[in-house]
């Protein structure tokens, strides 16, 4: 008789990665990262267990966005007002945000979706505050 493996809570370790989003499209980082976020590359993936790692994205104003998306591509702010709409161009967002929600988009949309973006930290440039807790690099494709 086979029995399916769940991992429990005493199991789960997160791990610190680090990706460098240099000359890489926003979506192929957002993808990797997304994938982090959520375990799924471990072979003990839970679905129900937050068993991920913690994402430390740099250089992401140096990500590119392919064809002609940083003039067409939109970002919108509703302060919840009557004309409070409020637009921006991917030129004109900051770089870490434009980060965000492109992996804020891939993971699903549950109870662990909070936990999991807080785990992701993105910084524009090289310089970041987490060298203490000594990021394992990851290459991108």
């Amino acid at each position: 008789m086979f029995k399916t493996y769940s991992k429990k809570v005493s199991e789960i370790e997160h791990k610190w990665v680090l990706i460098d989003a240099t000359g890489v499209p926003v979506g192929r980082v957002a993808t990797l990262v997304a994938t982090r976020l959520t375990g799924k590359y471990q072979p003990s993936f839970t679905p129900n267990m937050d068993s991920g790692d913690h994402v430390v994205v740099i250089n992401a104003g140096q990500a590119i966005l392919t064809g002609n998306k940083s003039e067409t591509k939109k970002y919108y702010r509703y302060s919840g007002f009557p004309g409070g709409l409020k637009e921006k161009t991917a030129e004109q967002q900051a770089p870490e945000i434009v980060m965000e929600l492109a992996v804020k988009g891939m993971l699903p949309k549950n109870k662990l979706h909070a936990q999991r973006m807080k785990r992701l930290h993105v910084f524009a440039d090289a310089n970041h505050a987490h060298a203490a807790q000594k990021p394992e690099p990851i290459a991108t494709k």
